[in-house]
């Protein structure tokens, strides 16, 4: 009697962002390349979050859905996004395609994940992740990061190609400032250019650093 192969179980993050189908092909295209495969897609509406599918995003927007509208939408992403990939690659068998399985959870998206590849004893998880900084990246970019520290297994984080997003650079300082200082001994900060124009450049207090988009306060306060 043959020994049936045990499948390679992988476990991919939907969330219906513009990066998402990227991210579930490349789930499908890893399983096709395993001799058996098994994928299962995961869908988890967060506490945070509110919205309804929307035609443009396939997304959500307005009031929260319930679990059957939200389990109803997964199952609709991954019929057609499985049939597209059916499509795309005619020459291949891939009997994984016939049992994707879906499953839609409410609470917190990493621990859900997380969760449900250790249930499966996955071998694989896949998330995606959009590459912002700041407040974006901790708000969207954490679900990704906290799916790499909580699952059982390996987990592979899809972004886009692209190049990065440029770091500021720290310019060294004005020699014109430099010697403003050094002349009047430290009672002139800049010289008459930045003085004049940049001054608030030169100039950082405590709550200055609140009103940037992505830095954090130096003091937080109860």
């Amino acid at each position: 009697m043959s020994q049936s192969i045990k499948p390679y179980v992988i476990v991919v993050a939907i969330d219906y962002s513009e990066l998402c189908d990227f991210v579930f092909e490349r789930a499908l295209e890893l399983a096709a390349e395993k001799p058996a495969a098994a994928v299962h897609a995961i869908n988890v509406l967060s506490v945070y979050q509110d919205g309804f599918p929307t035609e443009a995003t396939v997304g959500w927007s307005g009031a929260l859905p319930s679990i059957g509208e939200a389990a109803e939408k997964l199952k609709d992403y991954v019929a057609q996004r499985t049939n597209a990939f059916r499509a795309k690659h005619t020459d291949k068998k891939l009997p994984f395609l016939d049992s994707v399985a879906a499953h839609q959870r409410v609470e917190v998206p990493s621990e859900e994940v997380a969760q449900l590849a250790a249930d499966l004893e996955a071998d694989l998880v896949v998330v995606g992740t959009h590459g912002h900084r700041g407040l974006a990246r901790m708000l969207l970019g954490s679900v990704a990061e906290a799916t790499v520290r909580l699952a059982p297994c390996p987990v592979l984080v899809v972004r886009p190609k692209a190049l990065p997003a440029p770091v500021p650079a720290i310019q060294p300082p004005c020699p014109r400032c430099v010697e403003a200082r050094t002349s009047s001994g430290g009672k002139q900060f800049w010289c008459a250019q930045h003085s004049e124009h940049h001054g608030q450049r030169h100039t950082y207090h405590q709550g200055d650093r609140v009103s940037g988009e992505t830095n954090m306060p130096l003091v937080m306060r109860s």
